[in-house]
């Protein structure tokens, strides 16, 4: 398989090592002198095969780390036998530094022990042999040609890793940041659409029923009666409308007071205005969490608005009750074929009505039981929490 092309970076360091090394040439500047014992190749040609080697290496320093610190360890070697050339030297240790920092992690490890031990090695050994001071020289040379360039390497390696995962923690980050904005838009488009629902359908409801009623019954003092609920519901939704929209509209605006239990009274009024026969049951109850009695609210005029749209006529009962930690809402209406007006309805009450049981960790059932429609929605009432 052909090698990757030479980083743009790793053609100038070849060229200009390579350059430098034959203008050292030219000008007979050596490492060691022709008469050291170590030189077995004297003259200035022998000392090119070396730099060129090297100088080939380079461009393998980062597509192939390995084999260019293979390479390199056998041509300084060779270079160790002639009169030597700095930019050789120059170019292994580079050879070394790119072999940690761009090489595996394994290879980069053992690079760091082998140089590590050689360093050592070529300070001891001569020291034992010749007992010199100056035979310590060999291993700080070979620490400063081999095992610095790996200790560089390495260190440079380390912030390069430690910069790459802190880039993919940010992005990790702003991703579930993304994440949670998306879950949060849609968790209060679903809440507004709850509570748009909740507000207006219960007035929509009556408006479409009592106006059917008024176009098919053609008697004045029906009609006239039918207009006034209608009017009543009209200006009753036009305002829980605009109260909404200043809400969505301005973020300074002051919300509408959060309807309560204490107001289910109202709310029965109401639907016996619109000509339903409805009885409340509400046990006395202790003060519950706002969430809870919000829930419950919006269970008990949802489930007034589907009678008021879909039951038969009848009495329809609402009880709440609260006990073993749980307040349980139940709305009964008459079930069958209705003779009269109906409104149309979409099934987004029983979507939403669940939808508020659920996120309070409740319960919710609604359907058919004998000769009446149920709904009943059980609404926990943690300890501690209530208000």
């Amino acid at each position: 398989m052909a090698l990757p092309r030479p980083h743009r970076f790793d053609i100038c360091i070849a060229a200009g090592g390579l350059l430098g090394g034959l203008l050292l040439v030219g000008i007979g500047l050596g490492t060691r002198p022709s008469s050291d014992p170590i030189t077995l190749f004297d003259g200035p040609w022998p000392v090119l095969l070396p730099l060129t080697v090297l100088a080939g290496c380079e461009l393998l320093r980062r597509t192939a780390p390995r084999a260019a610190l293979l390479t390199g360890t056998a041509a300084i070697c060779a270079d160790l036998v002639t009169q030597g050339n700095l930019a050789t030297i120059l170019m292994f240790t580079d050879v070394v530094y790119a072999a940690v920092l761009y090489g595996p992690l394994a290879s980069a490890r053992r690079i760091q022990w082998i140089t590590g031990l050689l360093t050592v090695a070529g300070t001891l050994v001569p020291f034992a042999v010749w007992r010199v001071p100056e035979a310590l020289l060999i291993g700080v040379v070979v620490g400063v040609v081999a095992y610095g360039p790996a200790a560089t390497g390495w260190i440079v390696r380390n912030h390069r890793d430690a910069a790459e995962a802190a880039r993919l923690r940010a992005e990790q980050t702003a991703l579930l940041a993304e994440m949670d904005r998306t879950q949060a838009v849609t968790a209060e488009r679903a809440r507004m659409a709850r509570e748009l629902h909740d507000m207006v359908a219960n007035h929509l409801s009556a408006i479409a029923i009592h106006s059917t009623a008024a176009l098919s019954i053609d008697e004045p003092a029906t009609s006239r009666e039918a207009l006034a609920v209608i009017r009543e519901n009209s200006v009753d939704g036009l305002a829980e409308m605009r109260r909404l929209i200043g809400i969505l509209r301005d973020g300074d605006h002051e919300p509408s007071p959060v309807p309560t239990l204490d107001g289910l009274g109202a709310l029965v009024d109401g639907a016996r205005a619109n000509g339903l026969d409805v009885t409340l049951d509400a046990c006395h109850h202790a003060a519950v969490p706002a969430p809870v009695e919000l829930a419950a609210y919006r269970i008990v005029q949802e489930s007034l608005t589907n009678a008021l749209k879909h039951a038969c006529p009848g009495p329809v009962s609402v009880s709440l009750a609260e006990r073993d930690g749980a307040l349980t809402v139940e709305v009964s209406s008459p079930y069958g074929d209705r003779d009269g007006p109906r409104a149309p309805g979409s099934g987004a009450g029983l979507v939403g009505m669940r939808e508020r049981a659920a996120l309070l960790g409740g319960t919710f059932r609604a359907g058919p039981l004998g000769a009446l429609w149920t709904v009943h929605a059980t609404l926990p009432v943690p300890e501690g929490e209530s208000e």
